[in-house]
Order: C-alpha cells, then sequence, then structure tokens
C-alpha cells in the first residue's frame, strides 16, 4: 500500500464556499451582510438564512440556534477574525465606504496591506468584515508580491488610514495610484490609531 502521510494536500482543491455563524441577531445580520457587501437571501426563516451576492447558492450561512449564548470578550479571544470581500477597484471600493457612511455604517479599522487596501467592519455579533479591492488587480501578481516582497515580509499589517482622507484626495483630483503610494508613506494617518483587536461588543 502507498503511504500517503507527506501528501500534504489533495492534488484536486476544493475552492472555498461558504462562511456560516450561530447568531442571535438574525434580522440584523441579514439586514447588515446586504447593506454592506449585497448578500440578499436566498431563504430567510425563523431559524436561519442563507445569503449570497453572486451566482452560488449562498456564501453565508446564519443559523439561529436555540440555547446559544452570548460570546464572553470576544474580540480578544482565539478564533475567526473577519470574513473578506473584494472589489474589482478602487473608485467601486471607496464608493461603498462613501455610501456606507452616510447610512452610519463606519468601519473600526483601516489599512493598507501593500497588495489590497482594506476596510474593516463589524457586524451585529461582532465579527469582523473586511472590504477590499487588489491594489494590483490581478491576484498572480498580488500573490507573488506577498511571497516575494521583502516590504511585506518587514511589515504585513500595513499602514493605517482615515478613508475621509482617502476621499478628500480624490475629490481634489489626485488618481488611485497616488493615493495608494501616498497611503503607503503614512500621509494619511487617522488621528488616533486603532487596535487591531475586533472591539468588543459584548
Amino acid at each position: 500500500m502507498t503511504d500517503n502521510r507527506n501528501r500534504r494536500r489533495p492534488i484536486n482543491r476544493p475552492v472555498f464556499h461558504h462562511t456560516t455563524f450561530a447568531t442571535l441577531k438574525l434580522d440584523e445580520m441579514v439586514e447588515f451582510y446586504e447593506a454592506v457587501a449585497g448578500l440578499e437571501p436566498v431563504y430567510h426563516g425563523e431559524n436561519g438564512a442563507w445569503l449570497t451576492n453572486d451566482d452560488a447558492n449562498h456564501r453565508i450561512a446564519l443559523l439561529a440556534l436555540p440555547d446559544l449564548e452570548a460570546p464572553v470578550n470576544k474580540g480578544h479571544t482565539a478564533g475567526l477574525h473577519h470574513t473578506a470581500f473584494e472589489y474589482a477597484d478602487f473608485h467601486l471600493w471607496l464608493d461603498n465606504y462613501e455610501r456606507l457612511a452616510a447610512r452610519g455604517i463606519r468601519p473600526f479599522l483601516n489599512l493598507d496591506h501593500g497588495m489590497t487596501m482594506s476596510m474593516y467592519y463589524q457586524d451585529p455579533e461582532g465579527n469582523g468584515v473586511e472590504i477590499q479591492f487588489d491594489t494590483f488587480g490581478d491576484w498572480k501578481k498580488s500573490k507573488e508580491w506577498m511571497w516575494a516582497s521583502q516590504e511585506f515580509s518587514e511589515n504585513p499589517i500595513g499602514e493605517y488610514f482615515d478613508p475621509e482622507k482617502l476621499v478628500e484626495a480624490r475629490n481634489a483630483g489626485l488618481d488611485w495610484e497616488e493615493i495608494h503610494q501616498r497611503t503607503r508613506a503614512g500621509e494619511y494617518v487617522p488621528a488616533v490609531l486603532p487596535e487591531v483587536h475586533l472591539p468588543e461588543l459584548w
């Protein structure tokens, strides 16, 4: 018999399909994910909802399970930090920020990681939600940069930024590449640097 103990990964790999959350706030969660990432319910019942924003039957499942308990110190315990959604370009990404800000939905953390510019929101259960765009516009190139770049190796978290300063820069006529370069240079740092931890909501 062939020894396959050292076969660390499958030859034919599955693709990521969905994430499931147990929730005490089903309707609020449905409303949040529809607002932030355009996820619409394929089915929304009393005990759960299955949401998608593309051709998949669902990308996020929400289960209102019986006897759930509220988490303790959720923002500072091991576990899932965030899920992420990606826009195709800078302008769609920043337009989404402005749309959400007008509704009072604002990110708690904003980082230019080099290969992405990312805003982190928090859903009604305290889970992180990243809205990003790939600054290379090509996953092969951004993956190569992450793998080979000394810059990423030395600072994988990236540079903090204030999204309102990005809006001002765009309104002043700067193109997105210059805004990205200036963000990486630390020109749009917020007055107060936030924690990378998820804020504790419970």
